[in-house]
């Protein structure tokens, strides 16, 4: 007991140390699709700067970059308009200017009813729904102090501790209200998609898939039937993104299924609480967290690596503390589930968060319980570290021509279909 308290003190001292990394609300954010950095976030920014001109007329808005280049496939004009009714708009698109800080940067104006300039506001969405300018505060968002897989199994083996203790210690037993609420609107989506059938908005006339083959599931057994409930649960959550549904991103909207889809099947298979899927979640955002603080979510930054090989490594790590395995076991799955990823890129066709969205996610989900599996059957040691991973993601992401990050440059984007 003594031996317990001295780990305890220490633990709670290390806390007293500078916050570096956000909390995990910021991977995972409720919102509509289909895209986190293209309509949650830019939605966001124009609330806020609304709010700071109540007596506005109107609005203009200038959206740069990859922002502007996908911006009406994912539906960012949309989701301004929302922000900012009844008020009139003017959006100007300049898929040819980058700004230096983002490929996602927006710039709003407000102005009075003789058009004089209220104010402006230059902004950037980051990725995963977050917005910032580069000049504010934020410091107030941050809870954790270690930020690398290093670090958290260091602290593991010294303190005896599960990565989800090191949430619930860092954040407060709280965050498990606010992962409760993510957990039901993740199988609320899973539901919906499920349930819904037809045409996805767009113009490209994709079918949607979850419901039939979830029913497809039903007649087969085995690892066949394992492997299109999954399919089912990915599609049925990233067809509801795709349609502007309620989802949680986890990491983004675009790569928002793969999480879900893994918890869903493995609770289902083996009847655990949803207090064990609050602490899997719990880890697999701790997981997203380091990636995020590390090199980017962001696929106008680094590509589709950044987001469906970051959910990947969420969900294989989640499934992997679930079935029983170390930390060290832990890092490994989640280390795969960006390695078999890299070099992803983001070229979505009609700028669309669908093809091939919606099936990398399906795919991803997959892969996540292999990688899992293929973990739990080692003693966890391997060659390439998390970090060392996330670090090489990150300069594959910067290696990458911007033709292929979001730009409907390059790629499958420039496909006639």
């Amino acid at each position: 007991m003594i031996l317990f308290h001295i780990k305890l003190c220490n633990f709670n001292q290390q806390l007293e140390k500078v916050k570096n990394m956000e909390s995990i609300k910021e991977i995972y954010r409720i919102g509509n699709g289909p895209s986190s950095s293209h309509t949650i976030g830019p939605k966001k920014a124009a609330e806020i700067f609304k709010s700071k001109y109540p007596e506005a007329n109107s609005f203009n808005v200038t959206l740069y970059g990859s922002l502007a280049a996908t911006g009406k496939g994912h539906l960012t004009d949309v989701a301004l308009t929302q922000a900012l009714h009844p008020q009139n708009l003017n959006i100007d698109w300049k898929p040819e200017v980058f700004l230096t800080k983002h490929p996602n940067s927006l710039k709003l104006e407000a102005f009075d009813l003789d058009r004089n300039l209220l104010g402006d506001w230059t902004v950037y969405s980051v990725g995963g729904g977050k917005i910032t300018d580069f000049e504010s505060d934020e410091s107030e968002n941050k809870v954790y102090d270690l930020t690398t897989m290093k670090d958290l199994i260091s602290w593991s083996k010294k303190t005896g501790r599960s990565f989800w203790e090191y949430v619930e210690l860092a954040e407060g037993k709280e965050i498990y209200d606010y992962l409760r609420e993510v957990w039901v609107i993740m199988q609320d989506s899973i539901k919906r998609g499920i349930d819904s059938e037809g045409i996805l908005p767009g113009g490209l006339g994709l079918a949607r898939k979850a419901s039939s083959y979830y029913v497809r599931a039903k007649n087969f057994s085995g690892s066949l039937k394992e492997k299109t409930l999954i399919f089912s649960y990915a599609l049925a959550v990233t067809e509801e993104n795709a349609s502007g549904g309620k989802i949680v991103t986890a990491p983004t909207c675009g790569s928002s299924g793969v999480v879900p889809a893994v918890l869903k099947y493995l609770q289902d298979s083996f009847t655990f609480s949803d207090e064990k899927i609050l602490r899997a979640l719990a880890t697999a955002g701790l997981v997203g967290n380091i990636v995020k603080e590390n090199a980017s979510i962001s696929g106008a930054k680094v590509g589709c690596q950044g987001e469906i090989g970051t959910a990947c490594a969420m969900a294989s790590a989640a499934a992997t503390q679930l079935l029983g395995g170390t930390p060290y076991q832990i890092e490994y799955a989640a280390e795969m589930g960006i390695e078999h990823h890299l070099g992803l890129t983001c070229d979505p066709i009609n700028g669309l968060v669908q093809v091939p969205c919606i099936e990398r996610n399906a795919f991803a989900a997959e892969r996540a319980l292999n990688t899992s599996t293929f973990a739990l059957l080692s003693d966890g040691r391997h060659l390439v570290s998390f970090d060392k991973i996330v670090k090489t993601m990150n300069q594959t992401g910067h290696d990458l021509p911007s033709i292929y990050k979001e730009t409907s440059e390059g790629g499958m984007a420039l496909l006639d279909i």
